[in-house]
């Protein structure tokens, strides 16, 4: 196999205080930050829908579905739109906050290593950490965030 077909293009996504690596497959749009519309009894990491694409983007603070404070936003805040890949989501769409510009970066198996010093609630939409070169980012589980999403539609 080629080296070039073991390379993956990703995207190290700015937390407040971590860092996210996701396939760039799975991301549909970076966009600018809009205040989302808050929906009544939503939990506080769900802050609200957004307008995109003439579509009702549900919008995420991935900090706060760990269970963290959910950072306000800046001049760099964007969301970054996730293609929901469950099927679950009527919209078919997703944002999370972000605090600035995603990365475009080239990964494989020599640059990625399982960095097994943190654990998260069975419940944490995180897959594990990788360390990478100088970085220590976050696998997110994009289903689970997917299911929590669903969950918090059902309740409104």
């Amino acid at each position: 196999m080629s080296t070039e077909a073991e390379e993956l293009y990703s995207l190290l996504v700015p937390l407040s205080e971590d860092r996210l690596i996701v396939p760039r497959a799975c991301v549909a749009e970076v966009v600018r930050f809009s205040e989302p519309e808050k929906e009544p009894g939503a939990h506080f990491w769900m802050l609200g829908n957004v307008s995109w694409n003439g579509r009702s983007l549900p919008v995420v603070s991935f900090e706060g579905a760990l269970g963290k404070a959910v950072p306000p936003p800046t001049g760099r805040t964007r969301i970054v739109v996730f293609v929901a890949s469950t099927g679950q989501l009527k919209t078919g769409y997703f944002g999370v906050l972000t605090q600035g510009f995603p990365q475009l970066v080239r990964v494989n198996r020599d640059v990625l290593k399982l960095d097994a010093t943190d654990s998260w609630g069975d419940a944490a939409p995180v897959l594990c950490r990788v360390k990478m070169i100088n970085e220590f980012p976050l696998i997110p589980d994009l289903e689970r965030l997917e299911t929590m999403l669903v969950s918090e539609s059902v309740k409104a």
